[in-house]
């Protein structure tokens, strides 16, 4: 291979050169077009008309290809310059890789990272870590992809100032790499990697489990937490009789910034892999990741995995529970829960995170959908997290899950968090729903959660949540399922409202010749403590249509509480339900 020398001071002059010699030949052009182009005759005759228009054509053809000529002649004096910049550029790009070689040669040889510059990434399909950023300046490189059965690489850590990595994917079956650290000073964490898919049964086995997702990575002084990966789906199950593999977890996320900077989201749970004989399990959502320090708001958590497909016998499987919502740091709201999965049935809703001295606490998931259950279901949502200590509401309880299939009960709504010395109580969730039977007879509706206590010096109770409505009777003489309770109110604080509580849920419809299902009761409205009123009770549900048969009772209203001692009304009762 040959090989061409240049000096771009060369080409530059050389283009200079060429452009000065451009605009002499084009001012001589200009100079004799008019003489040129228009040649008077000599004489009247037709001789010296033919002989001064022969010579103002060729003037005239002279000036077009002179123009031609020109415009060509500028755009080799173009290329000329840009080549002599694009050298320009690459010899001071050199000089410039030239002096950081220089200048973390020594890092390297002491240390193994460079002082200032980006890691390496991890070979794809080897699991390889990505390499360590500069010591004061670079990201993490991303970690490598894992073989079959192997973990994904763990993504490189930041040096005082850049971001982590991100983990690699995990192969088959194989947990994703965790994110790499951010910067010491200033950095984001790195994302987690992906689980791997879990390995299908070429026989009539169980499917394999999916890989975790990998940790979400830590800021460091300021700088969000990286998201933790999602878990990978479980193998398909082989044969008429093979099992779905269940979901890997997600991972959890990564901690937030000491003095500034939210946490990482937990990753979601895997779904299960597809089985003829029964569903594989949905995985668990990841743990949001902690807001650590001075301010930062709490990682939410990863949503639960669906449980896997089957064919029309399959036995399905649970949902996978929705993670915790992380905490907040001093000054910052705590995470949401997450939902939990979709099953046969549903997962659990995960629990908010509480706030530390300032923030309100984070909402409690809302339970998985329960579809064609073979038992109960009791997907209940997640807790409201506590408000800050200091100045904070509290987080809302999560909604139970809904009972879809022909089989299985509503969960119950999740309680809602308690402030802290000022704030007010999160609001209960609200029961889920029974659409489905409990033998014959319709299930009975998901309770509502409490509401939670007000600040403990000042702040209103929450409201109860909701109870879920009962379902129907299957037979000729089958009972509507009873409606969910309403949730209590919750207590006030030294001074403040206590809080209403919940609506009961309706009653099931009952068989042709049955029983209505009985309305829901109503909550007991909580009591006020020195100033304030008490909370109201809530309604009771409305029987259930009896059909032909008996109508369903009307749900009794909730109690009202008591006034304040110093000062205040009493809560008013709930309202009796009606019957069907």
């Amino acid at each position: 291979m040959s090989f061409l020398f240049t000096q771009p001071e060369i080409l530059g002059a050389a283009a200079t050169d060429l452009a000065g010699i451009g605009s002499t030949i084009s001012a001589a052009n200009a100079a004799s077009a008019t003489a040129t182009t228009s040649v008077l005759a000599a004489g009247a005759d037709e001789v010296s008309a033919a002989v001064a228009a022969l010579f103002s054509t060729h003037a005239q053809t002279y000036q077009t290809l002179s123009a031609q000529a020109a415009a060509f002649h500028q755009q080799f004096v173009r290329a000329l310059t840009d080549a002599g910049a694009a050298y320009a550029g690459a010899e001071a790009a050199n000089v410039q890789h030239q002096l950081l070689d220089t200048i973390n040669a020594p890092t390297m040889a002491l240390l193994g990272r460079p002082l200032i510059g980006n890691g390496a990434d991890g070979a794809p399909g080897t699991g390889q870590a990505g390499g360590a950023g500069g010591i004061l300046y670079g990201n993490g490189g991303n970690g490598g992809s894992g073989a079959p059965g192997q973990a994904g690489g763990a993504g490189g850590a930041a040096g005082l100032i850049g971001n982590g990595g991100a983990g690699g994917l995990g192969g088959t079956g194989g947990a994703g790499g965790g994110g790499g650290a951010g910067g010491w000073l200033w950095g984001n964490g790195g994302n987690g990697g992906i689980g791997g898919v879990g390995v299908p049964d070429g026989g009539t086995g169980p499917g394999g489990t999916g890989g975790n997702g990998g940790a979400g990575g830590a800021a460091g002084l300021w700088g969000s937490g990286g998201a933790g990966g999602n878990g990978g789906r479980g193998g398909f199950g082989g044969g008429k009789t093979g099992i779905g593999g269940a979901g890997g977890t997600g991972g959890a996320g990564g901690g937030g910034g000491w003095l500034h900077g939210d946490a990482g989201a937990g990753g979601f749970g895997g779904h299960g892999g597809n089985g003829l004989s029964r569903e594989g399990a949905g995985g668990q959502g990841g743990t949001g990741g902690d807001g650590r320090g001075l301010w930062g708001n709490g990682g939410a958590g990863g949503t639960g995995g669906q449980s896997g497909g089957g064919g029309g016998k399959a036995v399905p499987d649970t949902g996978g529970t929705g993670g915790a919502g992380g905490a907040a740091g001093l000054i910052g709201n705590g995470g949401a829960g997450g939902d939990g999965g979709q099953g046969g049935a549903g997962g659990i809703g995960g629990a908010g995170g509480n706030a530390w001295l300032i923030g309100t606490g984070g909402a409690g998931g809302d339970g998985g959908v329960g579809g064609r259950a073979c038992g109960t279901n009791f997907a209940a949502g997640g807790a409201g997290g506590t408000g800050g200590w200091l100045i904070g509401n509290g987080g809302a309880g999560g909604d139970g899950g809904t009972a879809t299939g022909l089989l299985g009960v509503g969960g119950d709504g999740g309680a809602g968090g308690a402030a802290g010395l000022i704030g007010d109580g999160g609001t209960g969730g609200a029961g889920g729903h029974s659409a489905g039977l409990d033998g014959t007879n319709g299930a009975v509706g998901g309770a509502g959660g409490a509401g939670g206590a007000g600040g403990r010096l000042y702040g209103t109770g929450g409201s109860g949540g909701a109870g879920g409505n009962g379902g129907d009777g299957l037979t000729q003489f089958g009972t509507g399922g009873a409606g969910g309770g309403g949730g209590h109110g919750g207590a006030a604080g030294l001074i403040g409202d206590a809080g209403a509580g919940g609506t009961g849920g309706n009653g099931g419809t009952a068989g042709a010749d049955g029983t209505g299902g009985t309305g829901g009761t109503g909550g007991n409205g909580a009591a006020a403590l020195l100033l304030g009123n008490g909370g109201n009770g809530g309604a009771g549900g409305t029987g259930g249509a009896g059909n032909n048969g008996t109508p369903g009772t009307g749900g009794d209203g909730g109690a009202g509480g008591a006034a304040g001692t110093l000062f205040g009304q009493p809560g008013h009762p709930g309202t009796d339900g009606i019957p069907g």
